[in-house]
């Protein structure tokens, strides 16, 4: 078999892979004879994501690795904690759900990440970024606590690795008791090509061909010596220190600096080397770094070529490697996210102290619009989501206009900055949160329902959510406008509802809604694009009833606009709010809190995401589980009409 799979090659009847169902049924195969388990493997994983689409590219680097893990570790009493998870499903595949995988991220089905309630080989729930080596850690020291003689292993890319949590988590590595072992997964990928100081340094260790060779020749020396002890341990880190000051120009290796051991960095895609050296490793002490190298996408040409697309390609034929993507043209409203990036552009055009900051998601966020225009005034700062917060607020600080996108789950990371480095300080940062309300098939972790809750309680935040793409423009151009402070902006994934939605900037007065429609009988409060969901409902209810309803849009959540709060308080007796979003702390909340503490007193239905994690299926599948879609508010608004006050 060649090193890349041809495309086209015909769904083979597995010699191996229809027989494994555990590791234990992997480890019956003669050692030999595993690279034609990751052929199969890796044409299994393609063929399953060309019909129901996931992370395609980060699991097929990792086939390799995840074979020889298994092969050498005992899972999973050996605990194996993947970083982020994008990469597991090969390890899924191993570990007993190879039947099931095609529920892969659907509703019912299995989690598109490793889940704990899923799985026993699954031992640590992820989905964000940087966790992996600090609960790692916590798992090795309760079992260094207990006597377990229990194998620990995180596995972390590098752009995991550029997360401040990485480095906390190191620091304590290297002062706990364990004997752990972190495996860098080196493929230079994030999902956009990963920047910063760290990259260059793994590119550093990886290059340098005479430290390597020398370092492997002194390595068998002392082993063969019986020099390899805990006893001798310091000595041979500084040793290897010595060598890679003389041969890379560093100081130090970040690792050995910790007193960390470094083994690499080894090619991994070797599946026979990874588990000789793996089997060795495993039984030294103290804590220990393996630097495999890696290529995304491995064995399957397009997603060699062309990483970032292939991250996550939606349908594609696995034959040809076309993808089956449906183009955007001028008949059909666009994505929130080009909207944001098409008007972010438009702006840097006319304030040339606007700068954007995202946290490794350039293509996701449609920031890379003018990153190709102005690439100077464009930073992707890496998986460090405090880090861009606060550094948006020091440009802010000397006079610049930062827009900083970040995923509305992956803001929870940077609270405190937000909190801490902005809000306090009122700072003029504009923090647009994308993929806000339900995203869909990437579960719990994804889902971005806290947002408007969880900044709701901080002083000096102006606090927005557009009905629509034209008020998506006027949110960004009112944000940058002197005298606006600290300034959020959250929009949900996908499609608008506009063709012709380039309008004219219009300044919006801030913490003043709108009324869509007028009505006598109930009135519908909504904040974003919850707002078409209410319009549709209302049209219906008001055809089958004959009632009249009115419909106000929030706009702002904070401050909110208590002239039109009054108003509603003062004509309607009941009263629903509607938000993409947790009802615990969000709109219906502020709106209830509004009522009570001016002494009115109407009936208030919330509608929104209940207390709960919300799991995985399209956003069609669980706005309807959720009574968000139009059928269940419809429902709703008609069962509050006919009940009696």
């Amino acid at each position: 078999m060649t090193d890349t799979l041809k495309i086209g090659m015909a769904k083979q009847n597995y010699k191996y892979l229809n027989s494994i169902n555990s590791p234990d049924d992997l480890k019956r195969i003669d050692k030999n004879e595993l690279h034609v388990v990751c052929d199969e493997l890796r044409d299994f994983i393609i063929d399953e994501v060309s019909k129901n689409p996931g992370h395609l590219g980060s699991s097929l680097g990792v086939v390799e690795l995840t074979v020889a893990l298994h092969y050498v570790f005992n899972t999973p009493y050996d605990r194996i904690v993947w970083d982020v998870g994008h990469q597991a499903y090969g390890h899924k595949v191993l570990t007993g759900r190879r039947d099931v995988f095609h529920t892969n991220r659907q509703l019912g089905g299995i989690s598109g990440f490793p889940k704990i309630e899923e799985s026993e080989y699954d031992t640590f729930g992820v989905g964000h970024a940087s966790t992996s080596i600090s609960a790692a850690l916590g798992m090795a020291v309760a079992a260094s606590m207990r006597g377990e003689d229990r194998k620990v292993v995180a596995v972390i890319g590098d752009g995991s690795m550029t997360g401040g949590l990485a480095f906390e988590g190191l620091n304590n590595t290297s002062m706990d008791k364990n004997d752990m072992l972190i495996i860098l997964n080196d493929n230079q990928m994030a999902i956009d090509p990963i920047n910063g100081g760290f990259t260059q340094y793994l590119v550093d260790i990886t290059t340098s061909k005479t430290y390597n060779k020398i370092r492997h020749k002194v390595y068998n020396l002392f082993r063969k010596s019986r020099l390899v002890d805990d006893e001798k341990k310091n000595k041979i880190i500084r040793f290897n220190n010595s060598l890679k000051t003389a041969f890379t120009q560093k100081d130090h290796n970040i690792f050995e600096g910790l007193n960390i051991r470094y083994f690499g960095p080894v090619d991994g895609h070797d599946v026979s080397n990874l588990i000789r050296i793996l089997a060795e490793i495993k039984e030294f002490k103290g804590p220990k770094v393996l630097h495999v190298i890696t290529q995304k996408g491995k064995g399957f040409e397009p997603a060699e070529k062309s990483a970032t697309v292939w991250h996550a390609p939606g349908k594609f034929d696995p034959e040809t490697g076309e993808r089956l993507v449906c183009n955007h043209n001028n008949a059909e409203p666009p994505l929130f996210q080009d909207v944001f990036g098409k008007t972010l552009l438009e702006l840097a055009k006319q304030n040339d102290k606007i700068i954007g900051i995202t946290p490794a998601m350039p293509s996701g966020c449609s920031m890379t619009i003018m990153q190709r225009r102005f690439p100077e005034r464009v930073f992707d700062v890496g998986i460090a989501e405090a880090h861009a917060v606060t550094f948006s607020a020091g440009l802010a600080k000397e006079g610049m206009v930062p827009f900083c996108n970040i995923y509305s789950s992956f803001m929870q990371r940077a609270y405190d900055s937000v909190i801490h480095d902005v809000a306090i300080q009122k700072l003029p940062v504009i923090m647009c949160l994308d993929r806000a309300g339900i995203v869909g098939s990437d579960g719990a972790t994804h889902q971005g329902q806290f947002d408007l809750a969880y900044m709701r309680c901080i002083p000096n935040l102006t606090i927005a959510a557009p009905r629509n793409e034209m008020e998506l423009r006027n949110l960004m151009y009112t944000a940058q406008l002197p005298g606006k402070g600290p300034f959020v902006i959250r929009y949900p994934r996908g499609k608008g509802f506009n063709v012709n939605w380039h309008n004219e900037w219009r300044e919006l007065t801030t913490g003043r809604g709108e009324c869509l429609k007028t009505g006598t009988d109930l009135a519908v409060i909504t904040i974003g694009t919850m707002a078409a969901v209410a319009e549709k409902a209302i049209n219906s209810v008001e055809n089958l009833t004959g009632k009249s309803i009115a419909h106000y849009d929030a706009r702002f959540l904070k401050p909110l606009d208590e002239e039109m709060l009054r108003e509603i308080g003062e004509k309607f007796t009941k009263v629903i709010t509607i938000e993409d979003g947790t009802i615990e702390g969000g709109l219906g909340s502020a709106v209830l809190e509004f009522m009570s503490d001016n002494n009115y007193h109407p009936e208030v239905l919330r509608i929104g995401i209940p207390d709960v994690f919300v799991e995985h299926g399209t956003p069609e599948e669980l706005h309807a589980m959720l009574g968000m879609n139009a059928e269940g508010v419809e429902k709703k608004i008609k069962d509050m009409i006919d009940a009696k006050v």
